[in-house]
């Protein structure tokens, strides 16, 4: 899970290797030479793929910015295969000042509806672009926990958390298929350039929903077809499509309209839970 400036995190992902990525952003990591690598799980805390040295974009502005995970997308390609491994490489990357400008954390903060004294996961967060605007809005008595199946991406994070003071954000190292939330213990899980990634999502939305408390929902924003920036296009996931593994893992989904330039916002309830905005 993970995000990037073409960036989630964490989001920071995968079980096996795409043969073909396209001359995209995502095609390459930092220091890699232009090879991907396969990753040893699902890319549950980065914000998307991450630009090559040079693009533009940033993590959850990774391809955007980096989360991530794998299994057959809705509109048949399976999930995008990329590793986020050496957190300090992909810094300049996930969170360059252009990335605010496609980002606009604050707006995706503001349709999450988060109240003080919250507890939100920020699901593939990588370096944590998210982690203080999440921070802000939970207030001292909220918490913020940052996932990534990168250890090195916890690491980075974990620093973070104690050079610019946040005290009420920590970060975990979680599995490819598990979020590693227990149940009930989360208002709102904040999905960033990763859903792509994810392998089974019905499956995985399953466990979101066991990890949501009451009212609690899943808030899902990823790249639009027309996205400039983002995965290549047979790996970009329709809002509708998003909408329809939501609902098939338990929750209520809804298509906010939030004027995002590069992407759209999906949230999914809990079944029976009031609004989530």
């Amino acid at each position: 899970m993970s995000r990037r400036p073409h960036l989630a995190a964490s989001c920071a992902v995968l079980t096996a290797l795409l043969s073909s990525c396209g001359a995209t952003p995502d095609a390459a990591a930092p220091g890699s030479g232009g090879r991907r690598e396969a990753a040893s799980g699902a890319q549950a805390a980065h914000a998307g793929h991450a630009p090559s040295p040079g693009q533009q974009g940033a993590g959850h502005a990774g391809h955007g910015a980096g989360h991530g995970h794998p299994a057959a997308h809705a509109h048949g390609a399976g999930p995008l295969v990329h590793r986020f491994e050496r957190a300090d490489e992909w810094v300049a990357a996930f969170e360059g000042p252009e990335r605010d400008a496609w980002q606009k954390p604050a707006e995706v903060v503001a349709a999450m509806q988060v109240a003080p004294g919250m507890r939100v996961a920020d699901l593939g967060a990588g370096t944590g672009y998210f982690l203080p605007h999440l921070s802000r809005a939970v207030g001292p008595a909220g918490a913020v926990i940052g996932l990534d199946i990168e250890r090195d991406m916890v690491r980075y994070m974990t620093e973070r958390a104690a050079r610019e003071r946040l005290a009420n954000v920590t970060a975990r190292e979680v599995r490819s298929d598990d979020p590693g939330l227990e149940p009930g213990s989360v208002d709102r899980i904040l999905v960033v350039n990763t859903w792509h990634h994810i392998p089974d999502r019905p499956a995985y939305t399953a466990k979101l929903k066991a990890a949501l408390r009451p009212d609690g929902a899943v808030v899902v924003v990823d790249f639009t077809d027309a996205a400039r920036l983002g995965p290549p296009k047979d790996h970009r996931i329709t809002a509708e499509a998003v909408a329809a593994e939501l609902r098939a893992g338990g929750l209520s989904p809804q298509v906010v309209a939030e004027e995002l330039p590069e992407q759209y916002i999906v949230v999914g309830r809990r079944a029976g839970a009031g609004e989530a905005r």
